[in-house]
């Protein structure tokens, strides 16, 4: 039996990693793929493994990552053994970038693609929240926040403009969908 991977996508402030930590820890059948990102691990956010950019590219050129991208400055990559519980069908869920869609297409055959959506003013105001971002960073995510996913992805859509509840709700609904 194996499970399936779903690529979780959409614009800074969507809320991505509390809807994914929600919907983690509320199915075990779920396993939250756990990053590398070339970002100081005191920084916030979801669990992730905060690396220099020479250890990240050394990790890269020895194949430790089933995926990898670069986002805001920052290089970001899946490891490959964060895909092991799809071997006892457990799903896998990665925080992924709508830029690496091409690259995750190719590397997860039958991928699933969730887009999280919020209005401006909600990314807008979890942004400044988060308080890792200037001023001026909060206002380049928010340019990008419409960036379209490659025409002919099929995605499900979450709009997350309410509580955390009725998001995490949403997300495993479409991920028994």
């Amino acid at each position: 039996m194996t499970g399936r991977v779903f690529l979780v996508v959409g614009p800074s402030g969507a809320g991505k990693d509390t809807l994914l930590a929600g919907a983690a820890a509320a199915e075990p059948r779920l396993h939250w793929a756990r990053r590398v990102i070339t970002r100081d691990s005191v920084a916030g956010g979801e669990p992730f493994e905060g690396v220099t950019e020479s250890i990240f590219q050394e990790r890269l050129q020895a194949g430790e990552f089933a995926l990898h991208w670069q986002a805001h400055g920052l290089c970001y990559g899946v490891p490959v053994a964060e895909l092991k519980p799809l071997e006892d069908g457990r799903d896998v869920l990665i925080n992924g970038s709508r830029a690496a869609m091409t690259a995750a297409l190719a590397a997860f055959p039958g991928l699933r693609v969730i887009q999280i959506s919020a209005p401006l003013e909600v990314l807008a105001d979890r942004l400044a929240a988060r308080g890792r971002e200037s001023h001026a960073d909060i206002i380049a995510r928010l340019q990008r926040a419409n960036y379209a996913l490659p025409e002919g992805v099929p995605a499900i859509e979450i709009r997350n403009d309410a509580t955390p509840e009725k998001g995490v709700a949403k997300l495993i609904y479409a991920l028994r969908a």
